[in-house]
């Protein structure tokens, strides 16, 4: 029966083994798969790699109790948004009004008969299902009726390089995660990697006001002979900061500059990850650490430029946050930093770096991505002159 991806899912939370039983084994006679946990604690740990249509919890646990589990919940933006139903021996108004204000969606006595219990939670479940269909179709048609994409097709062909992306929407739905590539001139190919900070589809919309003003910003320095990647994230970050529509809306913001006449990349990040480096001659890694603030903080973005230049087989891998909060596999349940940049210096040890970087990062998304994911791949394919 848990193989069956079609069947409603649910978590049930109780410190008391015999009534956890005893409706788990109504659930499952219902037709759902039932999870259970005798603590919130032990909950939160199965819920790093697991993911329930629902929520089922116990208002009076010890060590945490309900009201606690929720709140640790809605901190967590893949969490948050399950149905959660609290369970409770008695009726207490200032509950009622406490759980509701968690954004509980409701609150079940335990006295309540069992097959009224599943009718309910099964109503609430398909209910939600339905919303949330509705919701991600009305989003999908918006963003092909406005054909506005803030994810290329396909990445552009540069002479003396390999440049490669991948990117998965969390959920199938757009949200803050862009990139561009930017061919000025002959000369100058931008790279350009951020993640405008916000709620999925809203986040999605923003982006496009960032890449707007960034592709201004990149073209209009070009023309005026400013060769600085610091100079165009300052430029950016100012319109932005002093935009009214923008207001405290933030984004990252990786913008590489490749001036293929010098064979040299220029860098400057604003609140990104360090970038990863891998230079072919030695095998090292190293972390390109970024000093410039979030666009959008403060007017003025401290940011700052490095210059690096790049030799046969060298490479540069450039992400967002989504990809080192979904790397999983058997010996660990969540992934750092440290921790994806040791699995790239396994992948880039082999050939084929980035269709072996894409297989990994394929299979270890699919269950456990918390996050829009994207990363670039840029691989020197000759030596500078």
């Amino acid at each position: 029966m848990a193989s069956d991806s079609s069947l409603k899912k649910i978590l049930l939370v109780d410190d008391n083994p015999l009534f956890l039983k005893m409706l788990s084994q109504a659930f499952k006679k219902s037709g759902f798969v039932c999870d259970t946990s005798e603590s919130a604690a032990d909950a939160l740990q199965k819920l790093k790699t697991e993911r329930p249509d629902a929520i089922v919890s116990d208002y009076q646990m010890p060590v945490m109790n309900g009201l606690e589990f929720r709140r640790h919940l809605l901190k967590q933006p893949v969490l948050q948004d399950i149905p959660f139903i609290f369970l409770t021996d008695f009726s207490d108004e200032d509950l009622v009004t406490s759980g509701l204000n968690l954004q509980a969606i409701d609150y079940v006595l335990k006295n309540t008969p069992v097959n009224v219990i599943v009718s309910k939670l099964n109503n609430l479940i398909d209910t939600v299902s339905k919303q949330r269909q509705l919701s991600e179709a009305e989003v999908k048609k918006a963003a092909t009726a406005l054909n506005i994409k803030s994810i290329p097709q396909q990445a552009p062909i540069l002479k003396g390089y390999e440049l490669n992306f991948w990117h998965q929407s969390f959920q199938d739905i757009p949200g803050g995660d862009f990139i561009d590539f930017i061919q000025v001139t002959d000369r100058f190919t931008f790279i350009v990697l951020g993640d405008v900070m916000g709620k999925k589809w809203m986040a999605w919309f923003l982006s496009f006001s960032f890449l707007s003003y960034i592709r201004a910003a990149v073209k209009f320095a070009i023309w005026s002979g400013e060769y600085s990647t610091a100079a165009i994230l300052q430029k950016v970050n100012h319109i932005i900061a002093t935009d009214e529509v923008l207001a405290d809306i933030l984004s990252s913001l990786s913008l590489l500059m490749i001036d293929h006449e010098k064979n040299t990349i220029s860098y400057s990040g604003a609140g990104d990850l360090p970038i990863v480096y891998y230079e072919a001659a030695t095998g090292r890694l190293t972390e390109l650490q970024s000093s410039g603030l979030l666009l959008g903080l403060f007017a003025d973005g401290m940011y700052e430029e490095q210059q690096m230049a790049m030799q046969a087989n060298d490479q540069l891998f450039i992400f967002t946050d989504g990809i080192i909060d979904y790397a999983v596999d058997k010996d660990h349940s969540k992934s750092d930093y440290k921790y994806f940049v040791q699995k790239l210096k396994e992948i880039t040890d082999k050939q084929d770096t980035f269709a072996n970087l894409k297989e990994y990062l394929k299979k270890n998304a699919v269950t456990a991505q918390v996050d829009d994911c994207s990363i670039i791949h840029l691989l020197k394919t000759t030596d500078n002159d």
